[in-house]
């Protein structure tokens, strides 16, 4: 029953509010607009609902916030670690290595870290597309770059032996030359359990451990003290433990030297640990990508909000 007198009334209703509605726009003082495009914008603002997420917004605000601080921190060590050094009053000390100085790897991540954390964390709080695209395609750089650098080193591993051999030989000649990478070389043969690249005679590349007949140094024909076995007994660290080591025969070098070299160790080290290796890898890719998700995300309600905006 109440089908049949709605199926009557409608097309009154419907006539009736016609009129009111025409009525209105012409006694309006605002711009008059046709029925069709009038009932057109009241469409529009009913059912737009676009919005930024704030489950996003915060979420990468608060993923980059962590990195932002991390990459202040590390800039603070590095810029300290040279000031100890003096290369602040003297940046030509940088170019005298030649070496690497490990200062200048924490300023590089620092610097990555610092920029990329600063444009996540303001592009997200200000909603700036420009901002997070540039967040957005630097961590999709730094994630190819990361994979295709694990595929070549996994192809190419002969290539890949001689290059850190190199690396190292020139790292051993530039020993005295800083601090920093003295205890950076120090601390790898300590923790490996080994001595140069592929074995104690690496050292002769040192000018102060080399064993020809025109070096004076007290240290020659030796080798650094973390290339030492050592003695349980002892609580203090002997630094001459390294002196006049390689006068000997070799078939006694293991009694107080490591004599394997620390690419070799490290080649072992590798399958043994492949899993850990293979974790972490995945670790780091899953967190940038985790990254990448929220940014694009965030620019995609972003961008539709502007576009709703555009009537």
């Amino acid at each position: 029953m109440r089908g049949i007198i709605w199926s009557f009334l409608e097309p009154a209703c419907e006539q009736v509010w016609g009129r009111c509605f025409k009525t209105v726009l012409a006694t309006s003082p605002v711009p008059r607009l046709s029925a069709d495009s009038a009932s057109q914008k009241m469409h529009y603002y009913r059912y737009s609902n676009a919005k930024v997420s704030c489950w996003y917004k915060y979420l990468l605000f608060s993923y980059n916030i962590i990195f932002w601080l991390a990459g202040v921190v590390f800039l603070g060590v590095g810029l300290w670690a040279w000031s100890e050094k003096g290369v602040l009053s003297d940046l030509t000390k940088v170019t005298r290595l030649h070496g690497i100085d490990p200062v200048v790897l924490v300023l590089m991540v620092g610097v990555v870290m610092f920029t990329l954390g600063f444009a996540g964390c303001v592009g997200a709080l200000r909603e700036n597309i420009c901002l997070l695209k540039f967040f957005c395609g630097a961590i999709v750089l730094i994630f190819f770059l990361e994979l295709a650098v694990a595929v070549l080193a996994f192809l190419f591993q002969d290539w890949v032996r001689d290059r850190f051999r190199e690396f190292f030989e020139s790292n051993i000649r530039s020993y005295r030359d800083d601090i920093d990478l003295q205890n950076l070389i120090d601390s790898l043969q300590k923790a490996n359990q080994c001595c140069g690249a592929f074995g104690p005679e690496d050292w002769d590349l040192n000018v102060y451990f080399n064993c020809s007949g025109a070096s004076y140094s007290r240290e020659k024909c030796g080798v650094p003290f973390s290339c030492c076995v050592p003695d349980p007994a002892q609580k203090v660290v002997n630094t001459q433990c390294g002196y006049d080591v390689r006068i000997q025969l070799k078939n006694k070098w293991d009694e107080s030297i490591f004599t394997k070299g620390c690419i070799q160790v490290l080649e072992g080290w590798l399958p043994r640990n492949i899993y850990i290796v293979a974790g972490v890898f995945i670790a780091i890719s899953l967190l940038q990508i985790f990254g990448i998700f929220l940014a694009r995300t965030l620019i995609s309600d972003i961008e539709a909000v502007k576009a709703g905006h555009h009537f």
